[in-house]
């Protein structure tokens, strides 16, 4: 089916010049949009300035009354590959889900079988399997059979753009899944969004799949996609929303490699990710800036993708058969009777190639900003301050009779979702989060005593690889100094340390080693002196302030590592085991991080649910909270404490009496 001829975006003209400055874009420009170079507008020759965070309101932060799950892809099937099995479980638990598809998904327009590998190209019919594909793993998901009618419709936005979105409910379950059906590709043949996201001045137009109730083809450009996923954000209200990595490692990955796994040169993912996550964080801090009275009630989790090829993989048998089962129905076959005469699903994927090819995207879900979603500080009498993320804003709970208190709206945004927090030796707290200045500058802040937020810079001084940094962890040395660690574009460590007694900071140091996934974990043992562990792809890697610190070699973990006095725990890659280094065995099956305080571990079943292992037993909460990435863990003088935030960005206490030692 031809594409139909381009119209001019509803809500702006387009003059003569403009759209044929749309069409006719320059080979030479649009191929630098196909590199991850596409995914910033500028490119200063220094390292950026960097800008003071956003100031406290010191009000109560938002709530939501409902919990909403809604999720920014840059392709069908980007969900199923990288952001189950969290998906999944907000969906079992009663979420309703919603799903933005921003392309059409028709890549070349080939719909391949195992039987015919050259058929002849459609990329309306192709791009409408695709859809077919989401309709049956979706409602499969749902309990549904996978042939399910949809009720499917064109809603104009208030911004008089319109979007295809196709409803299924079931039993107090329900998905939307909305398609953009932006062109992956301008006529020239190259990358589309990331053109979009590098050029304001481009037009790029969609494609309209066969059966979409869409009938015209739409022109976009740069600010009328970020207006089109503000008006979803708006409309649905979510409080829980997934996005791709806007930040992708820096990967030399060979150029067979490349064309092979779609990766863009020089970075470990695809092009059309990185550009739509950053589309999506532009328009969630444009949403959450616009809101009134504090912070819109919503967390963010950022997914990495084509990374997972690179690095150990996390999900063991289990875990990693539920999630390569959704795609399944998604794949389907060319014999599937599903009634769409374009077809029945995505047959490239089908059947068991998910976990027979190499790539290995399934076989694992890693998080951009990994770390617990709350960070937690016990006071001498038991009772905790928790310090999270809510709006992109930093906020503040109190602990009061067993429940947390209002949020109060702390400032410091646009941070990314996984905040440190240490005690000073006076008592007082110190706050450091990874904030996304502007489409192109990271930097990480601090919230001191006084309330002030202040930014330490970054680590790196090229401004790509600034944007490669990770999130922050930090512990407080028995002499009073605050010992700050980042992961830096290398995928070695680099510090900051602040001094005890005028609070100044040192100037940032490149620890070295690695290379090491992000998710660090600082200690300081009985001797006073500080320890940095962190997951590699060959062993677990180790760190004391002075520089790398030699540990025997131990199996390549999948996550981040625990550590506990002189005992690291961790889970081996692909395994649902944990593995006690330094200790004897302990028998706490499940998968994902686990964290340590004192004689406690804490960490997720099979399930995806909390548990607690201590002395032997392991303990789970009567009324198992869903909760969002890692839960937190705190040894109190009443006993372990462990919080999180679920899908509707409340956060939870459980306080396991049983296990109290």
């Amino acid at each position: 089916m031809p594409e139909r001829p381009a119209t001019p975006s509803p809500d702006k003209p387009v003059g003569r010049g403009t759209a044929r400055r749309g069409i006719l874009l320059g080979a030479a420009a649009l191929a630098a949009a196909g590199s991850l170079s596409a995914c910033a507008r500028t490119a200063p020759a220094t390292a950026p300035r960097t800008t003071l965070p956003s100031p406290a309101s010191g009000r109560p932060a938002t709530q939501a009354d409902r919990a909403l799950l809604l999720q920014v892809l840059a392709h069908p099937d980007d969900d199923l590959y990288f952001m189950n099995p969290d998906t999944r479980h907000a969906l079992d638990a009663g979420t309703p889900l919603v799903c933005v598809y921003v392309t059409a998904g028709e890549a070349d327009g080939r719909n391949k079988t195992p039987a015919d590998r050259d058929p002849a190209p459609d990329k309306a019919a192709y791009s409408s399997a695709r859809h077919q594909g989401l309709r049956q793993a979706y409602a499969t998901q749902l309990g549904l059979p996978a042939f399910t009618r949809w009720t499917t419709t064109a809603v104009r936005l208030p911004n008089g753009f319109q979007v295809e979105v196709d409803t299924l409910q079931h039993r107090g379950h329900s998905v939307e899944l909305v398609h953009l059906n932006l062109g992956m590709h301008t006529p020239e043949g190259h990358m589309g969004v990331p053109a979009l996201w590098r050029d304001r001045t481009l037009l790029l137009r969609t494609l309209v799949p066969v059966g979409s109730p869409l009938r015209a083809v739409q022109t976009y450009d740069h600010e009328s996609l970020v207006g089109v996923l503000v008006a979803l954000l708006d409309r649905y209200r979510p409080t829980l929303i997934h996005t791709l990595d806007p930040d992708p490692d820096i990967q030399h990955s060979d150029r067979l490699t490349q064309i092979r796994d779609s990766e863009q040169p020089g970075y470990s993912d695809h092009a059309d990710h990185t550009a739509v996550a950053c589309f999506t964080w532009s328009a969630l801090i444009r949403w959450s800036q616009g809101a009134r009275g504090g912070p819109p009630a919503f967390a963010a989790t950022a997914f990495r993708g084509y990374y997972n090829n690179h690095w150990p993989k996390n999900l063991p048998p289990k875990v990693l058969k539920s999630k390569a089962d959704q795609l399944v129905p998604y794949g389907a076959a060319p014999d599937w009777n599903c009634g769409n005469p374009s077809g029945c699903g995505d047959y490239n994927v089908g059947g068991d190639r998910p976990l027979t090819n190499r790539k290995g995207w399934v076989r694992a879900t890693h998080y951009r900003y990994p770390g617990p979603r709350l960070a937690l500080l016990p006071s001498p009498d038991g009772r905790l301050t928790a310090y999270g993320v809510l709006g992109l804003r930093a906020v503040r709970y109190e602990e009061r009779d067993g429940e947390w208190s209002a949020p109060v709206d702390l400032g410091g945004g646009p941070l990314a979702p996984s905040l440190t927090a240490v005690t000073l030796p006076d008592g007082r707290h110190l706050v450091m989060g990874l904030r996304l200045a502007s489409a192109d500058v990271r930097e990480i802040v601090t919230l001191d005593r006084h309330g002030a937020w202040t930014s330490l810079g970054n680590p790196e001084r090229d401004p790509d690889h600034a944007r490669r940094i990770g999130v922050p962890v930090a512990v407080t040395a028995p002499d009073g100094r605050v010992h700050l660690f980042v992961r830096n574009a290398s995928q070695g460590i680099s510090t900051r340390v602040r001094d005890a007694d005028s609070g100044t900071w040192s100037a940032w140091r490149d620890l070295g080693g690695g290379p090491i996934q992000d998710g660090l974990t600082a200690t300081v043992d009985d001797d006073g002196e500080v320890h940095v562990y962190a997951p590699g792809r060959d062993t677990v890697h180790h760190w004391t302030p002075s520089g790398p610190a030699a540990l025997a070699a131990m199996p390549a973990p999948s996550d981040a590592i625990a550590a506990s006095g002189p005992r690291l725990y961790y889970r081996p890659a692909a395994s649902a085991e944990l593995l006690c280094v330094g200790g004897p065995r302990v028998h706490f099956p499940g998968y994902g991080p686990v964290t340590a305080a004192g004689t406690y571990l804490l960490g997720r079943d099979t399930n995806g649910n909390v548990q607690l292992h201590h002395a032997g037993h392991t303990t789970r909460p009567t009324t198992a909270p869903v909760t969002l990435d890692g839960p937190a863990l705190a040894a109190t003088a009443r006993g372990p404490a462990v919080a999180g935030l679920s899908p509707d960005a409340r956060p939870w206490l459980w306080r396991p009496t049983q296990a109290r030692a």
